[in-house]
């Protein structure tokens, strides 16, 4: 599925919506740490109460950023198995005409086989028509 146009398509659309996200939650990140040092760097200077309200302020900070990385991700997560379920609803049909027309009675995973002839290996056919079918694959 992944060797398919529309495969590696919604994968480097995934890709970059993963790394974008990496990117911005690094950048908030840093912030947070630049914040922390300051706080720390100012902790003999103002009075334990205002140090304390900073430090739980800061904790707040923290907490929403795993919140919202974690929701992100999550994200990146369901829309690449929405994609996948997307290109295999495409793909079945075309593996049953390709049974009915080429009289093949079984198809098997790659990886469920330890040896067999290669004359039967009909991945490439596979792809070629999904990739005719399914030039792209929309990814939300």
């Amino acid at each position: 599925l992944n060797s398919s146009k529309a495969g590696k398509s919604a994968q480097n659309d995934l890709k970059t919506k993963f790394d974008s996200a990496s990117q911005k939650f690094k950048e908030e990140e840093s912030k947070i740490k630049k914040e922390e040092t300051k706080i720390i760097s100012q902790k003999k200077l103002i009075t334990a109460e205002e140090y304390r309200k900073k430090v739980e302020a800061l904790r707040k900070k923290v907490a929403d950023l795993q919140k919202r990385q974690q929701k992100a991700f999550n994200s990146v997560a369901k829309s690449r198995n929405d994609a996948k379920q997307a290109l295999l609803k495409v793909v079945n049909p075309i593996m049953l005409k390709y049974m009915e027309t080429n009289n093949i009675r079984l198809i098997l995973d790659k990886k469920s086989v330890i040896l067999g002839d290669t004359s039967l290996e009909i991945t490439d056919q596979i792809i070629n028509i999904l990739n005719k079918e399914l030039p792209s694959l929309k990814i939300n």
